[in-house]
């Protein structure tokens, strides 16, 4: 069990408290000095507390600065407490200023504060705070307090942070970059060029979803094109989107000498000294390390880096032991963190190993992290302004669309209540589901995600008839319009599906399943054909890496427990692109599981804006209530068959309906086929290894 030092420091002295009030009860007891404050009773050497004032007391006695009132007995200046250390946290709250927040009052401390040219009082937090640049003058001054005061230092990495001379983005010239590619980036995604540039190739893009971060990351691999062979990790539903985009942004690289490692048979053309480009999914990078190092790659693209939220994964351990060997390390995410900080750590220490000294110590400063029984806790947050500022300085750009793209229209949320009438209750189910949420409120941490993986999967049926009459009425009252649904559990997915087939409503299908080749025609046929109306999409397997603007309503029929999976779902309409503004709608039903997942998503949203890598929130969404129907069975599907071969593959759509429709037929699409979609390369996250076991529970 490792403490800090001021835990050791504070249990010796408390031993060596304890120790002399034991030898003070052998002996004739020492008349107190009424003179002498009972917690200020070792003076300090007169060289050292000289010049010591008194304090003012405050009137918040329950606040570490507030001054004891102790009747009876004076309070010596110049004493610090014997048998407690008074320790404290020193952090960032800007670029320039330092933040120090002691355990408890002490009037030496509080001198020192005072003495400090660029002192600054908050009344609201009651707390001191200085320049960076009296940094060393406070600790050089607290030193002498030791043991009885000790301040927690700022790490040596945030002053180095603050202290370096970076590049200047402005100054870095794109010619180096193929023409065809640098002609086509906007000035936003040129800015983010020269951020990654100026870092030397070893950088995060983290702009929001749908503003070109491939472009971005292809630009930044052209300009280093002198270090290739260039290694891209992604989704295995993305590898054939980027050997698309290589081909092209970048047409001087022919297409022989890209490859795509999908198994076995394809490790001869990733070892030919002519392949210059590799593309494999998180799943293959553990299987094929020792292939991929021999390769000695010098630029690696990392694509939904925010995947790699487990240290101890062996995906991460293996793109660790690459990116190490590489010159230049691109890593690309509209969400680097899913939820907590704890989950960016991964990310950083790819990008640059060593930064930070492990895991653990980044935890503590910046996870609150706790030891406990079972080891540390990192779910938590603390100094998130100084993790902010190291992020913005050090490691990544990120911009939002409301900043970059004046001309994209807004995006309104809106809380659609179900009606309470078509929720498919019966006694036991409600029983059943009341046990749930009791059982959810009173279960401990540890145990709270699983207990609201079974509310959640149970709450799931009793919407479906609600859902599904929503989305009848939707495409009744709204014949031209275009509209997303998106559902985890596969039950829900097959009852909206068939509750368009009942409306003869044309849609598309994208589940785990769905082969990667055929998604990019299935959202081909969503794009341009006036007729489909609907894409049917599993949040764990459709919330990245397609574009979907031809809808502007977004519907979530189910929610899910990471904000950052919602936020980028939303983002398939809402992108570059968009030609109107977009309107997302989540399908909430009272007494399910979503009365404690909403208030729980809007809290993770708040932490993640407090590291400034998100401004979304759910707070302002707006109330609309479902129409109450007396009549549910005319909004339930049909049990009707159809024979699957006489329709196209993830769609409702009859092949001989394509005859005579201009658009690309689709007649080639093998739907019966299982691929190394992106369920199989979620099986190493944390909470999502439950994803595809819930999307497939027999509802």
């Amino acid at each position: 069990m490792s403490c800090s030092k001021e835990e050791i420091e504070r249990k010796r002295l408390a031993a060596l408290q304890k120790r002399q009030n034991l030898l003070a009860n052998r002996n004739t007891p020492v008349k107190p000095n009424p003179t002498q404050s009972t917690q200020c009773r070792s003076p300090l050497p007169s060289s050292s507390n000289s010049g010591f004032k008194s304090f003012t007391s405050y009137s918040n006695r329950s606040h570490p600065y507030a001054k004891p009132n102790v009747q009876g007995s004076s309070v010596q200046e110049n004493n610090v407490p014997v048998g407690k250390v008074v320790s404290g946290t020193v952090y960032l709250i800007s670029e320039d200023r330092f933040e120090v927040n002691p355990s408890e009052f002490c009037t030496p401390l509080i001198n020192i504060f005072k003495s400090l040219p660029s002192k600054s009082y908050d009344s609201k937090s009651k707390l001191w705070n200085f320049s960076i640049n009296d940094y060393q003058q406070l600790m050089s001054k607290v030193a002498p307090l030791a043991p009885h005061v000790v301040l927690g230092p700022i790490p040596p990495y945030v002053l180095r942070v603050l202290r370096e001379d970076a590049m200047d983005p402005s100054t870095v010239d794109l010619t180096p970059i193929e023409v065809t590619l640098r002609h086509k980036l906007m000035p936003f995604q040129e800015e983010g060029v020269r951020f990654g540039i100026s870092r030397r190739g070893r950088c995060m893009i983290a702009d929001d979803m749908g503003l070109g971060k491939t472009f971005q990351a292809l630009a930044i691999a052209s300009y280093y094109r002198h270090n290739w062979p260039l290694l891209i990790v992604t989704t295995s539903s993305m590898r054939f989107t980027w050997q698309s985009k290589i081909q092209e942004l970048l047409p001087s690289v022919p297409m022989m000498n890209v490859a795509t490692l999908t198994s076995g048979k394809d490790t001869q053309l990733v070892a030919d000294k002519q392949t210059e480009v590799v593309i494999v999914s998180y799943k293959i990078t553990s299987m094929y390390t020792d292939l991929l190092k021999s390769k000695k790659f010098g630029v690696v693209i990392i694509d939904e880096s925010h995947y790699l939220k487990s240290h101890k994964a062996q995906c991460t351990v293996a793109l660790g032991s690459i990116t190490r060997q590489c010159t230049r390390a691109v890593l690309l995410s509209g969400t680097p963190a899913l939820s907590r900080p704890a989950e960016l750590y991964t990310q950083l220490a790819l990008i640059e190993p060593g930064f930070f000294t492990s895991y653990t110590e980044y935890g503590k400063r910046y996870c609150d992290g706790k030891q406990t029984n079972f080891g540390w806790d990192m779910t938590g947050q603390s100094n998130l302004t100084e993790l902010q500022i190291i992020l913005q300085k050090r490691f990544l750009i990120r911009r939002t669309k409301e900043q970059v793209l004046t001309k994209l229209e807004g995006k309104t949320r809106e809380t659609v209540l179900l009606d309470p009438s078509l929720l498919d209750y019966s006694q036991d189910t409600e029983k059943g589901l009341s046990e749930m949420a009791e059982a959810y409120k009173a279960s401990k941490s540890s145990d709270k995600h699983a207990a609201l993986i079974t509310y959640f999967s149970e709450s799931a049926k009793v919407k479906i008839p609600a859902v599904c009459k929503y989305i009848r009425s939707l495409v009744v009252s709204q014949p031209a319009s275009k509209f997303l649904v998106f559902a985890h559990h596969r039950g829900v997915i097959d009852a909206v599906c068939g509750t368009l087939d009942a409306a003869a409503a044309p849609y598309i299908c994208i589940v785990g399943s769905t082969p990667a080749h055929a998604r990019a025609e299935l959202v081909d046929k969503f794009q341009h054909s006036p007729s489909c109306r609907c894409a049917v999409l599993s949040i764990t397997a459709a919330n990245s890496g397609i574009t979907l603007t031809a809808a502007n309503l977004v519907l979530f029929a189910e929610l899910h427990w990471n904000p950052g999976i919602l936020t980028q779902a939303e983002s398939r309409a809402h992108r570059i692109g968009q030609a109107g503004a977009v309107c997302v709608r989540y399908l909430l039903a009272a007494r399910t599981a979503d009365d404690y997942m909403w208030p729980m998503l809007q809290s993770k949203l708040n932490v993640l804006n407090n590291v400034g890598l998100s401004r979304d929130t759910f707070e302002d969404s707006t109330l609309i209530h479902q129409e109450p129907k007396n009549n549910i069975s005319q909004y339930l599907a049909p049990n009707t068959t159809k024979n699957k071969n006489d329709y196209i593959p993830g769609t409702n759509i009859r092949k001989d309906s394509m005859k005579d429709n201009g658009n690309t037929s689709m007649d080639q699409v093998d739907g019966g086929k299982e691929s190394n979609g992106d369920d199989v390369d979620r099986s190493f996250l944390d909470d999502d290894e439950d994803d595809e076991l819930l999307a497939n529970l027999d509802l």
